[in-house]
C-alpha cells in the first residue's frame, strides 16, 4: 500500500488535500478525471528518488478535496493551478499530466507558459473526438422533445426522459458523477482545446499507450503535430495509464528530458 504523506490546506475557501515529499526541482503532478492523487503517487515517488520535490493535489471535486463552489470549467481548474503554484510559492515548476491532467496542461502551456519549466503529458485528453451521425441525430431528436415538453409545461415528462436517455447513453463517467460535478464534467468534455495545443511555448513530452481506448493514439499523434515543440513516445501494449503501465521507462526519459539543457 502506498504511504503518501497528505495534508489539507485552504484555497479561495475549498479545502485542498494534497502531498509534497522530496527535494529538488519542483514537480506538480495533475491526476486524470474521475481519480486523485492516489493514481499519480507511484510515479512521484519515483522521480523523488531521481532528486525532484513532487507536489501532488486532488483537485476539486476529486479525491479528498471539497466540491467546486459551483460548476467548473476546465479553465476555472487551471486557474486553481495557477493559484495552487502561488499558494506555495512556486515560481516556476516541472508538470506532469494524465488525461484530464493532460488538459489543463494545454491551457497552462499556452496561457501561463512562463510558470511551467518543461511538460509531459500522458495519454492527455484535449482533443474532442467528431461524434458519428447516428449518436448525433439521436442526441438532437431528444433535446428537441425534451425542450418540447418544458415548454409546453410537460417538465416531469421531461426530467423522466432525460434521466432515461442518461442511463441508456451517458458515458460511465457522466454517471459516475452528480450534483455540480456532473455540470463540471460536461463543460470540460465538451472543451476541444487543439488551437491552445497550437499556442503551447514550451517543451513537450507526450506518452501514450499504443491500446489506449479513452484517449486514442491518433490524438497523441495530432498532439505531437500540433505542439510547436514536442516528441511523442509510444508504450507498446499500454492502455490509458501508459505513464504506469511502463513506470521505469517513463521516469528514465522524464528525468533526461526534464535535465536536458535547452537547445
Amino acid at each position: 500500500m502506498i504511504n503518501i504523506p497528505t495534508s489539507i490546506i485552504t484555497i479561495d475557501n475549498i479545502n485542498i488535500n494534497q502531498a509534497i515529499a522530496g527535494e529538488g526541482q519542483p514537480v506538480l503532478l495533475l491526476h486524470g478525471w474521475g481519480v486523485n492523487i492516489t493514481l499519480v503517487w507511484t510515479l512521484a515517488e519515483s522521480l523523488i528518488r531521481h532528486g525532484y520535490r513532487c507536489y501532488a493535489v486532488d483537485m476539486p471535486g476529486f479525491g479528498d478535496t471539497d466540491d467546486p463552489p459551483q460548476a467548473w470549467t476546465v479553465f476555472d481548474y487551471a486557474n486553481f493551478v495557477i493559484n495552487y503554484l502561488d499558494y506555495h510559492n512556486l515560481e516556476q515548476v516541472y508538470l506532469f499530466g494524465h488525461s484530464f491532467g493532460g488538459r489543463l496542461g494545454l491551457i497552462l502551456g499556452a496561457e501561463y507558459s512562463q510558470r511551467i519549466i518543461k511538460m509531459a503529458l500522458s495519454d492527455s485528453a484535449g482533443i474532442r473526438e467528431e461524434t458519428p451521425l447516428l449518436p448525433r441525430l439521436r442526441l438532437n431528436t431528444y433535446k428537441a422533445i425534451r425542450d418540447t415538453m418544458n415548454t409546453i409545461g410537460l417538465k416531469s415528462f421531461a426530467e423522466n426522459l432525460r434521466h432515461q436517455y442518461n442511463k441508456r447513453y451517458a458515458s460511465s463517467d457522466f454517471q459516475a458523477v452528480s450534483g455540480v460535478m456532473r455540470q463540471t464534467f460536461v463543460n470540460v468534455v465538451n472543451q476541444d482545446l487543439l488551437d491552445y495545443a497550437a499556442r503551447v511555448k514550451v517543451s513537450t513530452i507526450l506518452f501514450w499507450g499504443d491500446k489506449d481506448q479513452g484517449t486514442p493514439l491518433w490524438m497523441g499523434q495530432k498532439l505531437e503535430q500540433t505542439i510547436p515543440d514536442a516528441g511523442l513516445v509510444v508504450h507498446q501494449g499500454a492502455g490509458h495509464y501508459a505513464y504506469l503501465d511502463n513506470l521505469a521507462d517513463t521516469v528514465r526519459v522524464m528525468d533526461y528530458f526534464f535535465k536536458q539543457e535547452a537547445s
